[in-house]
């Protein structure tokens, strides 16, 4: 593959915006209509029509734009071709399948352009709650249009983590009471967002989270002065031959901080 040389990825966030945009609404004219549902990965992870439709209108778009660039979606049977290309689309189509064939609103598109193993431009649409975060390398991060930032410490308050019940009891007992677990938010990629906005302070992610849930909103959190990290601290690297990664911590730095010294993996 020809490599991608690029200072501004300006364009490329344009591009994915109106992409995603368009996979959103496609999505959305089947929430709530009960899409046709089929269970992969040995019948432990639904999918649905909505998912392959809008990830369709996301490969056509997008490839038709930048057909040099890899592709990596969870609705495509991967391609090892993607090594091989410095820069790639990594795609989620619908970012919490579950939520959405349950009929909840917290679901979205996600899609992001990786360059030499880390996001430059990203973005979520969260169609049924009219959201859309979205981040260029060196860039702010925006909330509809908005800038964005993770919260700032308070003393003497709790921590605010989504995360599941089971993930909380990874932390060591002392610091177990000094956090307030908020409801689990099944999609990864906008339980990332609500940190980078500020709603909550963290995250703590369960092993084997996929690139494709993570990459958009690794981006959008860094921007809005968060990181996403693994246990030792490191940021993720993507587009490697395995896509999943083991337990990751996200959050403010003040935040993360408290976490990652109390982790247990």
């Amino acid at each position: 593959m020809m490599d991608v040389v690029k200072e501004n990825w300006q364009d490329d966030l344009e591009l994915i915006c109106d992409a995603a945009r368009q996979a959103g609404e496609i999505a959305f004219g089947f929430f709530g209509q009960s899409p046709e549902v089929w269970w992969k990965n040995e019948g432990r992870s639904p999918v649905s029509a909505a998912d392959f439709a809008a990830n369709d209108r996301l490969q056509s778009v997008l490839l038709k734009a930048r057909p040099n660039y890899g592709w990596l979606s969870e609705e495509t049977d991967d391609d090892a071709a993607r090594l091989s290309c410095e820069t790639l689309f990594v795609i989620d189509p619908i970012d919490g399948t579950r939520a959405f064939i349950n009929g909840e609103k917290t679901w979205c598109v996600s899609v992001a352009v990786v360059h030499k193993g880390r996001p430059v431009a990203g973005v979520l649409v969260a169609p049924a709650l009219e959201e859309e975060f979205s981040a260029l390398k060196n860039g702010p991060a925006l909330k509809n249009g908005e800038p964005i930032a993770v919260s700032e410490p308070r003393s003497g308050e709790p921590l605010s983590i989504a995360a599941a019940e089971e993930m909380v009891k990874k932390l060591e007992g002392d610091v177990r009471q000094q956090i307030h677990r908020i409801r689990h938010v099944p999609s990864l990629a906008y339980r990332l967002a609500m940190v980078a906005e500020g709603r909550i302070d963290g995250t703590i992610v369960r092993r084997n989270s996929h690139d494709w849930d993570l990459v958009a909103a690794d981006l959008i959190l860094e921007r809005a002065g968060g990181r996403l990290v693994d246990l030792d601290g490191r940021p993720l690297v993507y587009n490697r031959e395995g896509v999943t990664h083991g337990m990751l911590c996200a959050g403010a730095e003040h935040a993360l901080d408290r976490l990652m010294r109390h982790l247990v993996p």
